[in-house]
């Protein structure tokens, strides 16, 4: 673990965990504040709360993301390149055009879907609006730094191991890579349950939308961390979420 892990890389990532935390937070409150009050404890409390299991959380999920992704040979080319004072300009450059267009394109095609499903019966959309702009921002910060530590540089690169394991490889197949990127997008379609949850009763058909939905943004996500690096999985769900949770609806109300 010691020559595996880069602890200045680890540091920035649970850096950027914590503080993702604290930014979706208020939006947290505007969708659950009534359940959040059930608790009986000061709201304050409860972010202290969650910011604390939140450390412990993100601290194993780095630590074992990094790891497995060392094994398997993906990479973190823009936080590598600032660890070791190179040029990350250039890798920035390199990757932040395709990551912007592949989050913009994600959100339209997840958009468009998502009216099929309001269509079909669906008793939420990706398109009402139950808070404020600028917490939607924040919460953007949420979903691009830390569903991505955990999705992709945790989970994937997991399985993706673990492909390697079971076909006793030294080096990840495409067909691992291509299945625990699939895999790591139905779980996090799976992930968004509890939220749906707390907005709608649950059906077969708001599961399906939950999977279909957020699947489609996991596997654009998983292929980026695979070609580009997980910086710009991370850099897609961020607009992504910037299109769906404010630009669009702005544009289609």
């Amino acid at each position: 673990m010691k020559n595996t892990i880069q602890w200045k890389i680890f540091f920035i990532l649970l850096s950027m965990s914590l503080v993702s935390v604290a930014c979706v937070f208020p939006y947290v409150i505007t969708l659950q504040g009534d359940l959040l009050r059930t608790i009986g404890q000061p709201l304050w409390l409860i972010g202290i709360i969650q910011v604390a299991q939140s450390a412990v959380l993100f601290s194993l999920a780095i630590l074992g993301g990094l790891f497995f992704a060392k094994r398997i040979g993906f990479h973190l080319p823009l936080l590598e390149a600032v660890a070791e004072k190179k040029n990350w300009k250039a890798i920035l450059k390199d990757s932040i055009a395709i990551s912007f267009l592949s989050g913009a394109m994600i959100a339209v095609i997840i958009y468009a879907v998502d009216i099929i499903f309001t269509v079909a019966g669906a008793a939420i959309s990706t398109h009402q609006t139950y808070a404020p702009v600028w917490q939607k921002l924040l919460a953007a910060v949420y979903g691009g730094i830390t569903e991505e530590i955990l999705l992709r540089l945790f989970l994937m690169a997991f399985f993706i191991w673990i492909s390697m394991k079971i076909c006793k490889r030294t080096s990840p197949t495409t067909t691992g890579i291509v299945a625990s990127i699939f895999l790591a997008a139905i779980i996090f379609g799976l992930g968004h349950l509890p939220l749906t949850a707390s907005l709608t009763a649950l059906t077969p058909l708001i599961v399906t939308r939950a999977i279909v939905l957020n699947g489609i943004g996991g596997i654009m996500f998983g292929w980026l961390f695979w070609k580009k690096g997980l910086e710009a999985a991370m850099i897609a769900h961020f607009t992504t979420d910037i299109f769906l949770l404010t630009l669009l609806p702005l544009l289609f109300r």
